[in-house]
């Protein structure tokens, strides 16, 4: 073997072996970013989980609004990348416990039981305005000592938690999608969506309460949310007595 075919025998197995070393990297970061991924929504390998979709409020008829639908499509997509499965129910008819699949419960306490006994039971220091009634706190949360009012298409709240129930061998989360609208059911879904590495880096896989604030609805769809506040200690303490709001937020 001349010192030209060396060479280049050489080079061929180099190029080989970089190509190699580079390919089994890649895997490596894919597969480590998916195990974290999946360890953050309790999703490993063919498990199972839950969607919860709740009814239309402003619909006679059993119906799901078409906001909510766009949600459940990104959640799915979100479990079909944890290479899980989904199981979609109505709010009607859960009957499962806590903890033993990764839940996804979508809607407000006033469309959706299954959000409101969540809330009940986990998030005692939230209150949401569920009388039909038009007027200026119709829908509004309240949070601890803090108000929060709609302004329909303007300025719309959403609460978007990951709950654990921290029971040995229970170790899958719940996450609610609570708005005031369908579009803010979306918008926080799609928040998720987005930010779920970030917010797997910050909490871990432990307990959160995110307040978003969906800005200009009626113009930009659910795709401007912008996060209003960490509202975790506030949602899980007792409402102070008297549970009279501090402050009301309105959109400026």
């Amino acid at each position: 073997m001349n010192d030209d075919l060396r060479n280049i025998v050489l080079g061929v197995v180099a190029a080989a072996i970089s190509a190699a070393l580079g390919w089994l990297a890649r895997t490596y970061l894919w597969k480590r970013k998916l195990r974290r991924k999946q360890a953050f929504f309790g999703l490993p390998d063919h498990s199972e989980s839950l969607l919860v979709v709740n009814r239309d409020a402003g619909s006679p008829d059993l119906a799901v609004h078409r906001y909510d639908v766009f949600a459940l499509l990104e959640l799915a997509a979100l479990i079909k990348d944890c290479g899980a499965h989904a199981e979609v129910i109505t709010q009607d008819a859960a009957r499962q416990g806590f903890g033993e699949r990764t839940e996804f419960c979508v809607g407000g306490p006033g469309s959706n039981r299954r959000m409101a006994a969540h809330m009940h039971a986990m998030l005692p220091g939230v209150r949401v305005n569920t009388d039909p009634e038009p007027g200026p706190d119709r829908l509004a949360f309240q949070i601890g000592s803090e108000r929060y009012r709609m302004e329909k298409g303007l300025s719309e709240y959403v609460l978007l938690a990951r709950l654990t129930a921290g029971q040995p061998g229970l170790t899958r989360p719940v996450f609610l999608f609570s708005g005031q609208t369908a579009i803010t059911n979306q918008a926080a879904t799609r928040y998720l969506a987005r930010n779920h590495e970030r917010l797997a880096r910050k909490y871990g896989n432990n307990t959160f309460v995110l307040l978003l604030k969906v800005v200009n609805s009626q113009a930009y769809g659910p795709d401007v949310a912008e996060l209003v506040a960490d509202v975790t200690r506030a949602a899980q303490a007792p409402l102070p007595t008297p549970a009279a709001p501090r402050n009301s937020h309105r959109a400026s």
